[in-house]
């Protein structure tokens, strides 16, 4: 019974693969996600590829190699004022995001990138980077196609997670309540 769940599944995924391709829809939808925290208004945009049964970590994504999180353009994350990631600041303005994977229980590297408009790879080089972190990835429920989203806002922080197959990759934001 497993196994003909599985194949049905499977030829479901080929068919709606074959589909996009002849109807030039691409295979990954862009997706935004914005939270305003206090004063400050912080927004993605990103790509979300779909797991389609494949093996995310190590896999499609693999260990110790740099990783956009997301497909064909850069994800990219905004702030419009000054915050603290993780405890360590960051300057208002537009990064793109990027990921070092470790295997478990290692933790992963979290990198913000001056460098914008630009393809998800390859990596624009240290010399672009504006704040590097590390971050234990946590376990979570299955995320078919990878996600963004605040689960979590207060009046002076948020945690944004990063959200795909099981693993979910947490950022600690605060900011800072000035007036306007």
């Amino acid at each position: 019974m497993i196994r003909t769940a599985t194949v049905a599944l499977a030829w479901t995924a080929l068919f709606a693969a074959t589909v996009q391709a002849q109807e030039g829809i691409p295979f990954s939808q862009h997706g935004t996600v914005s939270q305003r925290v206090g004063y400050t208004d912080i927004s993605i945009r990103y790509n979300r590829p779909v797991a389609r049964g494949r093996v995310l970590f190590p896999g499609v994504v693999r260990w110790g190699r740099i990783w956009n999180p997301g497909a064909d353009s850069a994800t990219t994350i905004e702030f419009s004022r000054d915050v603290e990631v993780e405890g360590q600041r960051l300057e208002a303005g537009s990064y793109t995001l990027w990921m070092i994977p470790q295997p478990p229980p290692e933790p992963w590297t979290v990198i913000f990138s001056r460098a914008t408009n630009i393809f998800h790879t390859p990596y624009p080089g240290e010399e672009h980077d504006a704040l590097r972190l590390k971050i234990t990835p946590e376990e979570g429920a299955h995320m078919e196609v990878l996600a963004f989203y605040f689960p979590l806002v207060w009046p002076d922080s948020a945690v944004l997670r990063m959200h795909w197959g099981t693993t979910v990759v947490p950022l600690r934001i605060r900011v800072f309540n000035q007036n306007r």
